[in-house]
């Protein structure tokens, strides 16, 4: 059972996070399979989390950094991850504040769709509780991106979690179905794609080296149908520095 207090702060930090990105409209939801499937986006910053908590269709879990949900894992993890690229006059600030939100990073993140990414020896937590969501036909939403360049409008994905089409597979005898996602928050519109299928035949490294590639160009082909607009990138960059998604740009 939910705590009724840290509860009612998360209802009412999704009421504030409305404030400041409005309900997109979705196009190509017919691309999302009836049944389980793994929807793989761009981050966009903080826009495509907050979209997929609050307005994704159907059952869903995303994943997160388990350090957001534990209140002594917080602060070096959100200083790290957000603020550690600024300027070392004002970086003091940002330390401080990655110890003032840490509560408020708990309370959301224990009581969102989250499902807890662990890097040690935890992660075989993720994997089970995320093959337990997929066996009970969930959308699990992953945003792999990391601060590697790759073509101006995603970053490079890390392909671990491609590691959950083999355990599914496994468990189940199908393939997993991954569904290229991309957030526009300039249009105010999340687009997906055509599903990419894991084939667990396949010799795994290639095969996952394939899909990984398919989700990039996927969401990259996604970002450039769209009409022009500002790509809001992975990293923390100034806006003015945000690419347009043009194809010379990519």
């Amino acid at each position: 059972m939910k705590n009724r207090l840290t509860w009612r702060v998360y209802r009412i930090s999704c009421r504030l996070a409305r404030l400041f990105c409005p309900k997109p409209t979705f196009e190509g939801l017919e691309n999302l399979p009836d049944g389980p499937c793994v929807i793989v986006g761009n981050h966009a910053q903080m826009n495509g989390p907050i979209i997929a908590e609050l307005d994704l269709p159907g059952e869903r879990a995303i994943w997160c950094s388990a350090e957001m949900m534990h209140l002594r894992e917080v602060p070096d993890y959100a200083f790290r991850d957000f603020w550690s690229k600024k300027p070392r006059a004002v970086r003091w600030c940002y330390r401080l504040l990655s110890y003032i939100i840490a509560p408020l990073s708990v309370c959301i993140f224990n009581n969102a769709h989250c499902i807890g990414v662990y890097r040690d020896g935890r992660v075989m937590a993720t994997l089970r509780e995320t093959l337990e969501r997929l066996r009970g036909g969930a959308r699990i939403v992953i945003f792999p991106e990391h601060d590697v360049p790759h073509n101006g409008i995603v970053w490079a994905f890390q392909e671990g979690f491609l590691v959950l089409a083999r355990m599914y597979a496994r468990q189940t005898g199908m393939p997993l179905r991954f569904v290229p996602m991309y957030v526009a928050p300039a249009l105010r519109k999340v687009v997906f794609g055509a599903p990419v299928s894991f084939d667990p035949k396949a010799r795994p490294d290639e095969e996952q080296r394939r899909v990984c590639k398919a989700l990039m160009d996927g969401v990259t082909a996604l970002a450039v149908a769209l009409p022009r607009h500002r790509v809001v990138p992975y990293p923390n960059l100034p806006k003015k520095d945000y690419p347009f998604n043009e194809p010379n740009e990519v």
